[in-house]
């Protein structure tokens, strides 16, 4: 899917306003997608995946990161991305339909943050963005 300049424009301007909030919103969407696809927990069994817990903060960091670097690299998605594709397929083996769940998680949780701001026009880019770097991250399984 190619994110189209106005696409690429929604993507910075709605990343702008989750600002330092990134992991914390990462946090929240591991949560979300924990509590809504329990199968998901799977991939975390050493995790303690209680409300709030440290090491689902620090993964929802790392996740925060991921999409901060993305977004500042929406020319070369697949260059910023190459190191955790290849972590996700080859070592963790992550089940590619994971990466669209938590898509759909980050967008709700983005939504419930920023309401006005989240317009069709955002959300749609939001979404062609999310499925992008799905398909960046799921490319290395080929």
């Amino acid at each position: 899917m190619v994110l189209s300049p106005a696409d690429k424009s929604n993507v910075q301007a709605a990343w702008a306003k989750v600002g330092g909030n990134a992991g914390e919103y990462g946090a929240e969407a591991l949560e979300r997608m924990f509590l809504s696809f329990p199968t998901t927990k799977t991939y975390f069994p050493h995790f303690d995946l209680a409300h709030g817990s440290a090491q689902v903060k620090g993964h929802g960091k790392k996740v925060g990161d991921a999409l901060t670097k993305a977004v500042g690299s929406l020319d070369d998605l697949a260059g910023a991305l190459s190191a955790l594709s290849d972590l996700h397929a080859h070592k963790l083996r992550v089940d590619p339909v994971n990466f669209k769940l938590l898509s759909h998680c980050l967008l709700v949780t983005l939504a419930s943050h920023n309401p006005a701001e989240f317009t069709p026009a955002i959300h749609a880019s939001l979404d062609k963005f999310l499925a992008t770097v799905s398909t960046v991250l799921t490319s290395k399984y080929r």
